[in-house]
């Protein structure tokens, strides 16, 4: 067995360049490509089985789709499972590139009989635009106006049969006439430890990487009980391992490389642990609203909604009140810090 380089060594051999990287298609290859690979979420993936059984008996086209949740849950990975499973074309695209009327005509007037459409960040869709969907979705036609004043004519276009999938972080932004026009409905939420563990492992198993036991559950812990960070941080360890010549992840190899990512055994990251401490130091532990505390950690209030209050609230560290965010004694606990409550009127 290799012995372990120190960590001198190890940047110093990158540096010379000796380090080799792993071909990027391996990483692609994360991705499951069948529900019956996509591991977690058990309800969800037996009610898209049996619609995706439907559509294919009746050769037609999946209703719209309607993916709701934090990042990293696997959005963009069921609505490509949806086009491997129907057999059809996948076109993606988000809607902050969807700036003018014709780049959404262009793309669904060019689409194959039963594509999947998928719209990342449809909560970001141009007013103009999501109107035009909605006669898309429910009509299967384009309404385009031509000519100006008097002479102004409308011109209806119709379309193929096509599934539009939307994704999203922010579901309470996306207008109630648009939801209202998805067929179904797919709240994911944060994963299982013993999910993440499996997925861990399918996961290595791919990136031919071997990975410990306790190494594993150390991973899952500090995964957020989300997929992408629980790759992320594999691909890490594997990096960490790798260089330093060990020939397995092990629980070691986990504790080091955690520590110098600044991840903590609850997944937490430094920014997280920013949030935390903006509010028990600069605001007396809350409540404090969402745009201050955005400013004082230097962070904009979409990363702090839609990437970090998730996964603090669910985990217990931070709270919502009509007043604002307040840290819950976990935080204080986590952190270290003291509790003065005598002041604040809160009960937890």
């Amino acid at each position: 067995m290799n012995e372990r380089k120190p960590p001198e060594l190890v940047a110093a051999s990158v540096v010379a360049g000796t380090f080799d990287p792993v071909d990027d298609d391996r990483e692609n290859a994360l991705r499951p490509r069948r529900l019956a690979e996509f591991l977690g979420q058990t309800s969800i993936k037996a009610n898209l089985a049996v619609f995706i059984e439907a559509a294919l008996a009746r050769g037609e086209a999946l209703d719209h789709v309607f993916l709701m949740g934090p990042p990293g849950l696997g959005k963009t990975t069921l609505a490509g499972i949806l086009s491997h499973e129907l057999g059809v074309d996948f076109k993606v695209t988000s809607a902050p590139a969807l700036e003018k009327a014709k780049d959404l005509a262009g793309i669904l007037t060019t689409l194959a009989p039963r594509s999947i459409f998928f719209i990342d960040e449809i909560h970001r869709l141009k007013p103009a635009i999501e109107e035009m969907l909605y006669m898309a979705m429910e009509d299967g036609e384009l309404d385009f106006i031509i000519g100006q004043g008097p002479a102004a004519r409308t011109l209806r276009i119709p379309l193929p049969p096509f599934t539009l999938v939307g994704a999203t972080t922010r579901a309470g932004m996306v207008g109630s006439p648009l939801v209202s026009r998805f067929g179904i409905s797919v709240r994911l939420g944060f994963y299982e430890q013993t999910d993440i563990i499996a997925i861990l492992r399918r996961s290595a198993g791919i990136l031919g990487t071997a990975v410990d036991n306790d190494a594993a559950e150390l991973l899952a812990q500090a995964s957020r009980g989300t997929p992408r960070v629980a790759n992320r941080l594999l691909r890490r360890m594997r990096d960490f391992a790798q260089v330093a010549g060990a020939q397995t992840i092990s629980a070691d190899v986990v504790g080091d490389g955690l520590a110098r990512l600044e991840v903590d055994h609850y997944g937490l990251e430094r920014h997280d642990r920013d949030v935390l401490s903006a509010i028990i130091e600069k605001f007396g532990g809350g409540p404090v609203g969402a745009e201050t505390l955005a400013v004082s950690t230097s962070e904009s209030v979409e990363t702090l909604e839609d990437y970090l209050e998730p996964f603090l609230i669910q985990s217990g560290f931070i709270m919502r009140t009509p007043r604002g965010r307040v840290a819950t004694p976990l935080a204080y606990e986590h952190l270290g810090y003291q509790r003065n409550h005598a002041d604040d009127g809160l009960q937890f």
